[in-house]
C-alpha cells in the first residue's frame, strides 16, 4: 500500500473543481437553511440548472463562456421562481417536497431522448470548453505547482475562476447578513409571524433568499461543469445530501463554515476512496471487495452525518444560539 501516494491523491483534492463547486453550493444552501430556514432538498437541481445552463448556451448558441455562465444563473432564478411562488406562503416542509421532487424532475427532463440534441439525454453534455480552455486562458500551457497541487494550465484557470467566484459569494453573504435585509431574513427564521406583524412582506423575503442562494448554487453547478462534463447521473439526490452533510460539519448559519466543511468533506471523502480499496487489496479487509469498499465509504459518510448531528449539530464554526433543524 502506497501511503504516501493516498495521501497525495486526497490532499489534491482540496483544490479540484467539485470541491470549489460543493463550497459554492453549501455557501447558497447556507442562505437558505442556515440564515432564512429554509428546507432546500433540491440543492442538485440548482447545481444541474447551472451547469446545463452553462453547456448548452455554449454547444447549442455558440455564446462567449461568460455569457453562458450568466445565463446558467438566470436560468436558476427562475427555476427558483417556479418552486418558491406556489410554496413560500405555506409551511416550510411543503418547500422541501417541492424542491426535492423538482430537482428529480428536473434530472429526468435532462435524461429524455427528447432534447436529446440539446441536453445529450444519458451521454451528457462535453466539447463545450474549447472557448474557455483555450484563447481565454491567459496561463501559458504547462503544468504548474508543487506536490499534490500541481495542475495544468486548464485545471488552474478553472481553479482560479472558482476561487474568485468563492470569495465574491462569501463577501456578498457577510455583506447581506450584517445589512437590514440580512436581519429580516435572520428574523424569520426565527419567528416570520413576528415579522409579519412588524410590516415585512415575509412571502418576498423568502423568495429573495431563495433566488440568492439558488444563484449560489448555481455558480457551484458551473464551476463543476467547467472542469469536467456534464452527466445528469451525476444530479442525483446523493449529490444534495452531500452538500448538506458539508453544510451542517461546517456550520450551517456562518460565513465560513460552509467553505470549510466542503473541503474536509472532500478530503474525508477522498482520502476513503484512496485507502479502503488499498486495504482490501493488501488483504486487511478480506471480507470486502474493491467495489464494496468503495460503497462503504458512504456508508461511512452517512454515519459521520448522523454523529455530527447527535453530538455537534452547530457543526464546527456554528452557535448553538442559531441552531434552526433542532427547532
Amino acid at each position: 500500500m502506497n501511503f504516501l501516494q493516498i495521501l497525495s491523491n486526497t490532499l489534491g483534492q482540496m483544490l479540484a473543481p467539485a470541491t470549489i463547486g460543493y463550497a459554492l453550493a453549501a455557501i447558497g444552501l447556507s442562505v437558505h437553511f442556515g440564515f432564512a430556514g429554509l428546507l432546500n432538498m433540491g440543492v442538485a437541481g440548482f447545481m444541474a440548472i447551472g451547469a446545463y445552463g452553462f453547456a448548452i448556451s455554449i454547444l447549442t448558441f455558440n455564446l462567449s463562456w461568460w455569457l453562458a455562465a450568466l445565463i446558467g444563473l438566470l436560468a436558476a432564478v427562475a427555476f427558483a421562481l417556479v418552486m418558491g411562488i406556489p410554496t413560500l406562503r405555506l409551511r416550510g416542509d411543503y418547500l422541501a417536497i417541492v424542491t426535492i421532487a423538482a430537482a428529480e424532475v428536473l434530472r429526468l427532463l435532462f435524461l429524455t431522448s427528447t432534447w436529446r440534441t440539446y441536453t445529450g439525454s444519458a451521454d451528457g453534455l462535453f466539447n463545450y470548453h474549447t472557448g474557455f480552455r483555450g484563447a481565454n486562458n491567459p496561463i501559458p500551457p504547462g503544468r504548474y505547482g508543487f506536490g499534490p497541487w500541481t495542475y495544468s494550465a486548464n485545471q488552474w484557470w478553472v481553479i482560479i475562476i472558482g476561487l474568485i467566484t468563492v470569495a465574491l459569494a462569501v463577501l456578498l453573504v457577510w455583506m447581506l447578513m450584517r445589512s437590514p435585509w440580512g436581519r429580516v431574513i435572520r428574523g424569520i427564521r426565527e419567528d416570520e409571524d413576528a415579522v409579519r406583524s412588524l410590516g415585512k412582506n415575509v412571502f418576498a423575503f423568502k423568495m429573495q433568499a431563495l433566488i440568492v442562494g439558488g444563484v449560489i448554487i448555481a455558480a457551484g453547478g458551473i464551476i463543476t461543469a467547467m472542469g469536467t462534463n456534464v452527466n445528469p447521473n451525476v444530479y442525483v439526490t446523493s449529490q444534495t445530501f452531500f452538500v448538506w452533510t458539508a453544510l451542517l460539519l461546517g456550520g450551517a448559519a456562518t460565513i465560513f463554515g460552509p467553505v470549510l466543511g466542503a473541503i474536509l468533506f472532500w478530503v474525508v471523502r477522498a482520502f476513503l476512496s484512496n485507502l479502503l480499496p488499498a486495504l482490501v487489496e493488501i488483504g486487511w479487509l478480506p471480507f470486502l471487495t474493491s467495489e464494496q469498499a468503495q460503497q462503504l465509504v458512504f456508508v461511512l459518510v452517512g454515519l459521520a452525518l448522523m454523529l455530527l448531528v447527535i453530538f455537534r449539530p452547530q457543526g464546527i464554526l456554528g452557535s448553538k444560539k442559531e441552531l434552526t433543524f433542532v427547532r
